[in-house]
């Protein structure tokens, strides 16, 4: 497990955004250069998303810049080491199997977590917690409320997943941070849920 005195979380923004960016460049834009957009798609500053990683780039950055990409990011020192993006639905209007998800959705999140990456330098040491953890932190900063996240549901298959895959970690994951099972979402991922009480 991550000894939480190494680790430190900030909260993306202009003044962490070097630290962002070095560490997405060191994954070669992660996921085949996506720059953590894919969840922004349909928000109008979104315009030309997935045609290039240099503009997915832009758009991370103009997102940033507009105040509405949010994420946690644990840091050792001044380098960011992984991240937990988190949003309203208004911000990260993507999902995958959308049209399943909105079919059964009974109730609309207040907030999103739709995506978890670690530096592989750091992988299976309990970063994915602490950046997970640090996103909850700061939904309870902004006020709190009902906070989805999507991950993927090992529970029925034998097969492993390479963790490079996990975008968004694991059902058993989330349960151990307190959230609840609310129902399958596509073949091999669910809905999780938690109420953050505000800060």
């Amino acid at each position: 497990m991550a000894n939480d005195t190494a680790y430190t979380i900030a909260p993306l923004s202009t003044e962490t955004w070097s630290a962002f960016d070095d560490l997405v460049l060191r994954h070669n834009g992660i996921f085949g250069g996506c720059w953590c957009t894919w969840f922004h798609g349909g928000h109008p500053s979104c315009e030309g998303r997935g045609e290039t990683a240099e503009g997915n780039r832009a758009i991370k950055k103009r997102l940033v810049e507009e105040g509405v990409a949010h994420a946690a990011l644990v840091m050792v020192g001044d380098e960011a080491i992984a991240w937990a993006e988190f949003g309203t639905p208004e911000e990260l209007p993507s999902l995958h199997h959308f049209k399943h998800y909105e079919a059964t959705q009974m109730e609309v999140p207040d907030y999103r977590i739709t995506c978890v990456f670690v530096d592989k330098r750091h992988r299976r040491q309990g970063v994915t917690e602490l950046a997970i953890n640090g996103a909850l932190d700061l939904i309870a900063q902004a006020g709190g409320g009902r906070v989805e996240s999507y991950p993927h549901d090992m529970t029925e298959q034998t097969k492993k997943m390479s963790s490079s895959f996990l975008y968004n970690g694991t059902r058993r994951l989330f349960e151990r941070l307190g959230f609840t099972y609310d129902r399958p979402k596509g073949l091999k991922n669910c809905v999780m849920v938690k109420v953050v009480d505000p800060a």
